[in-house]
């Protein structure tokens, strides 16, 4: 067992697809199989369930990761101690976002940091802002850039970087929402037949959730989907209304086919940040990253 087989388990273990590991790790698909099964063998128990058709953890690979992704922080901690020059960092970090994240706020972040540490590399992945304190307490990423929840994990830290408002958003046609009576005095009558595209989880949603339950008004949920940019653009296809954070829509191509409704009183305002975890940010490389915004 050493740092490159449990590098590759723990890829697998996030992707469950040996393909796309195999791809990403840059190992043949059977070198990756052996190296699994030599892992398995070793441990004593099977790490995943395989079929045809996918690939999950066992109750045992569940608690392997969490044996996985200390090691290799661990690992990664005194790697950098060893190797760190005081003036001049080197290594790797990894940075989970949103994709408005990526393309708004964190351009300028990046800039100023590569031009102070221009030896440590970013790796950059992408997906739903619900996801940012789960990845970093899973130990799937160095450092995440999400919304402060209303609760935050013990053991997970929060340094914010801006605040953005929640709106209430519709198309520009066909006009869903009369304001006057349906926002600014919301019924449950009055929205009963009123389609709504909601985030499956996070934030928005719980808040959304919130404001609807103290108005007695039972949603018509049209769509669930994962991540604002595609509530956006289903909401200005006209399928319905929804709720997304100001800062997606500044950085929306698609803000001219939407509508902003003004509720009263407004929904609480989001607290963006980057996570990290509080015993790792005695890591170098992090600490410079989570000094630096500062």
């Amino acid at each position: 067992m050493d740092s490159h087989s449990l590098r590759l388990f723990l890829s697998l273990a996030d992707n469950l697809h040996f393909g796309r590991t195999s791809r990403e790790q840059h190992v043949s698909p059977s070198a990756l199989s052996r190296s699994i099964k030599q892992l398995e063998g070793e441990l004593g128990a099977a790490l995943f369930v395989r079929d045809n058709r996918s690939v999950r953890l066992t109750r045992e690979g569940q608690q392997f990761r969490e044996y996985a992704s200390e090691v290799m922080n661990g690992w990664q901690a005194i790697r950098q101690t060893f190797m760190q020059d005081q003036l001049n960092l080197h290594g790797e970090l990894s940075l989970y976002c949103s994709v408005t994240a990526s393309y708004s706020f964190l351009y300028d972040i990046l800039s100023s940091f590569r031009q102070d540490y221009p030896r440590i590399e970013m790796k950059l992945h992408t997906g739903d802002p619900a996801k940012a304190v789960e990845r970093v307490q899973q130990g799937l990423e160095d450092l995440a850039i999400g919304a402060l929840p209303d609760s935050l994990p013990a053991g997970v830290e929060f340094q914010s970087i801006t605040r953005s408002e929640l709106r209430f958003i519709g198309p520009q046609t066909p006009q869903l929402l009369d304001e006057e009576q349906l926002l600014k005095h919301p019924t449950a009558e009055s929205w009963k037949d009123m389609p709504m595209i909601l985030s499956e989880e996070g934030l928005a949603r719980t808040r959304t959730d919130r404001w609807l339950k103290s108005h007695n008004i039972k949603p018509r949920i049209y769509a669930q989907v994962s991540g604002n940019e595609a509530i956006v653009s289903m909401v200005s296809l006209g399928f319905g209304i929804g709720v997304v954070p100001q800062i997606v829509l500044d950085n929306s191509p698609l803000t001219a086919r939407i509508r902003i409704y003004d509720i009263q009183p407004p929904l609480t305002a989001y607290d963006i940040g980057l996570f990290a975890l509080e015993k790792r940010l005695k890591d170098p490389l992090i600490a410079a990253f989570w000094n630096r915004q500062r």
